[in-house]
């Protein structure tokens, strides 16, 4: 037990030192003896959860050298810290968790810390305090993608000579308190600070789904259907989104219909956007799990890591996209 405290002790120091290499997928157990992971993840809202999921467990199977024990916490903050209080007492090598929001911690990660049990945090981020509370984060940069999401619709906006116009927005926001949320969040809501013509009519959480986003679309339109975009902060909303708008008779494309901006770039969300209903769609990969087996077979190795990893990420739009791009994709 003390060699093996002293081995992670070693790990961690190596880690907080820094390093700036990327950190690549590997394939294969280090030892006889499988690693033994806890594994918390939200959910399964979406294809995209659905996705991550699968990633993981195909990542760290018992093939590749693992024993995972994993937990669905089905959308409870409360179950996910109960789930790695559980691994803590397991004695898990290593945990590996999706937070559902930013906030709220610090705690059991503490207890985690002081077990001895480095954490790998996916998809998305926490506010900590105590950095080296996580071990190793692989994510995306979700402000950035917001970002992507708000230049091309300002470049459209030009293109289409209505740089000037009135510019009636609805944002359909994830989970209040996420990662995903606040980022995408955040960069609309600073666009719209910078151009007088934007304006925010409304703003409702859809909680990444498609049911609450349709009853949420259904209410919107209700109030207005003056409506030039509607930016959907994940594909499950996107669609519920568009099938308020069809049902209420709008049209949802690029020229001449609302234009509806989403966040995953799922196979079912990438064939609206070749339909036009969908005009962009900026990815999320989901596709993790290989990162994760690089990053705990690196410090099985007493390898250095990165401490954050940002997956690469592209987007895709209704005047460039292409079947083949769609037929291409793993999710």
């Amino acid at each position: 037990m003390i060699k093996r405290m002293l081995a992670i002790a070693a790990c961690l120091a190596v880690l907080l030192c820094g390093c700036t290499k990327e950190v690549q997928p590997s394939a294969g157990a280090t030892k006889d003896k499988p690693i033994v992971v806890g594994f918390s993840q939200i959910g399964a809202e979406s294809e995209w959860r659905v996705a991550n999921t699968e990633s993981v467990k195909s990542s760290l199977s018992e093939d590749n050298g693992y024993d995972l024990i994993f937990d669905d916490a089905r959308q409870e903050q409360e179950n996910q810290i109960r789930a790695i209080r559980t691994f803590i007492q397991q004695g898990v090598d290593y945990i590996v968790f999706s937070p559902k929001v930013e906030t709220g911690w610090e705690t059991v990660l503490q207890e985690a810390k002081v077990a001895g049990i480095p954490v790998i945090m996916i998809d998305r981020d926490i506010e900590a305090k105590d950095k080296g509370l996580i071990t190793a984060c692989i994510g995306s940069d979700f402000r950035k993608e917001g970002e992507k999401a708000v230049q091309w619709l300002e470049k459209l906006m030009v293109q289409q000579g209505r740089g000037a116009n009135p510019i009636r927005i609805v944002d359909i926001q994830g989970t209040m308190g996420s990662a995903a949320q606040v980022g995408r969040t955040a960069a609309m809501e600073q666009a719209i600070a910078r151009h007088s013509n934007w304006k925010m009519v409304v703003q409702e959480c859809g909680d990444f789904t498609r049911a609450k986003t349709y009853e949420v679309m259904k209410n919107t339109l209700k109030r207005t259907k003056d409506i030039d975009v509607v930016y959907c902060e994940n594909d499950g909303e996107a669609l519920g989104a568009i099938d308020a708008m069809e049902e209420a008779g709008l049209k949802c494309n690029a020229h001449d219909g609302v234009i509806v901006i989403s966040f995953d770039a799922t196979k079912l969300a990438l064939k609206y956007c070749l339909e036009g209903k969908i005009a962009l769609d900026v990815e999320c990969n989901p596709l993790q799990g290989p990162y994760v087996d690089g990053i705990i077979k690196r410090l099985q190795r007493g390898e250095p890591i990165e401490k954050v990893k940002y997956i690469d990420e592209t987007q895709f739009d209704y005047f460039t996209i292409t079947k083949g791009m769609i037929e291409n994709r793993k999710y």
